[in-house]
């Protein structure tokens, strides 16, 4: 048995540089496995909320030839926040070690670094495009255990509405915007999700997701409950990438339209554009006078049920081509 790191892809401005992990204990369980299916799959999923995390673990970061140190916090989170000396741009490699029983346990993941002029596109992740069944806690459920990533849905014309809006404005040999998935789900699902991300060739992305979970117990309440951190992260893109314009995508399941709207007034420069998908019969009211009150700040709207609707309102504002 040895220790598991766990990295997240990271991102950095033109000063510094995050990447961030979790450290989990030595154990015998096996990695999620994309292929169980039914049961097989339940099982997986719950042993992902069961993975024990390793406090206070030593940790190191390789840098421009450099190696910093760190621990992890009480979760078995480390996030390293340090000054970037970096010229290149779009994805870079970088590199987290521990030692354990006289080895080294190594991983690798990249980070982004995006040039000012680019777009940034901020979308939610259950039900703006994972159809997840938010407002039905058990089918949510039911489709979480036993139904595997690769049988899992998306909405159509979500590729095209997404990559088209990675282009935006790009040249082809240039770097593609920057994208951001950021959920209500825990980094327990970080795999999955990436996994997902990657069969349905969305652009590849920063997931900002909420603080680990490790109890069976608390397994049942995933995605669920305050929603404040979604706020909190936006606005920290927001502060970190000061000099881009972004587009925000969500959904009217839960608290997406009014977090945008806050988002939009503190920073009244900055929201191009908002898309909010419409994911019951009819259109809320309290959404349509929401998005009302963004179009006052400047800020362009689309409340779609099709994303091929999302696509012919990016057209018409001249987001893409």
């Amino acid at each position: 048995m040895k220790p598991i790191i766990k990295l997240y892809r990271g991102y950095a401005n033109e000063q510094e540089l995050v990447v961030m992990g979790h450290v989990f204990k030595p154990t015998k369980k096996a990695e999620y496995d994309f292929q169980d299916k039914n049961f097989k799959n339940a099982s997986s999923i719950i042993g992902m909320y069961r993975m024990k995390t390793w406090t206070n673990s030593d940790i190191y970061l390789k840098h421009n030839n450099k190696i910093i140190h760190t621990k992890t916090l009480s979760d078995g989170y480390f996030k390293f926040c340090i000054p970037l000396e970096q010229t290149d741009y779009g994805w870079i490699d970088y590199e987290v070690s521990l030692n354990y029983q006289n080895k080294t346990i190594t991983a690798k993941e990249s980070y982004i670094r995006p040039r000012v002029d680019h777009l940034g596109i901020i979308s939610d992740i259950d039900d703006t495009f994972l159809i997840s069944y938010t407002m039905n806690p058990l089918r949510k459920l039911y489709n979480l255990l036993f139904r595997n990533v690769n049988r899992r849905k998306i909405f159509e014309d979500v590729n095209a509405h997404y990559q088209a809006l990675s282009q935006s404005g790009r040249n082809i040999n240039e770097e593609l915007n920057i994208f951001f998935y950021v959920s209500s789900s825990e980094w327990n699902l970080y795999r999955f999700i990436v996994r997902f991300t990657e069969i349905h060739k969305l652009p590849k992305a920063v997931l900002l997701l909420k603080d680990i979970k490790t109890s069976l117990l608390n397994f049942f309440w995933t995605g669920r409950g305050d929603h404040n951190h979604k706020f909190e992260k936006i606005k920290h893109v927001l502060e970190f990438y000061p000099n881009l314009k972004y587009i925000l995508i969500g959904d009217d399941s839960q608290e997406d339209p009014y977090i945008y709207e806050s988002i939009c007034k503190i920073f009244p420069l900055t929201v191009q554009a908002i898309y909010i998908r419409q994911t019951t019969k009819k259109k809320k009211s309290k959404v349509i006078k929401t998005l009302q009150n963004l179009e006052t700040l400047s800020v362009e709207v689309c409340y779609f049920k099709k994303s091929k609707e999302a696509i012919a309102h990016s057209k018409k504002i001249g987001l893409i081509s």
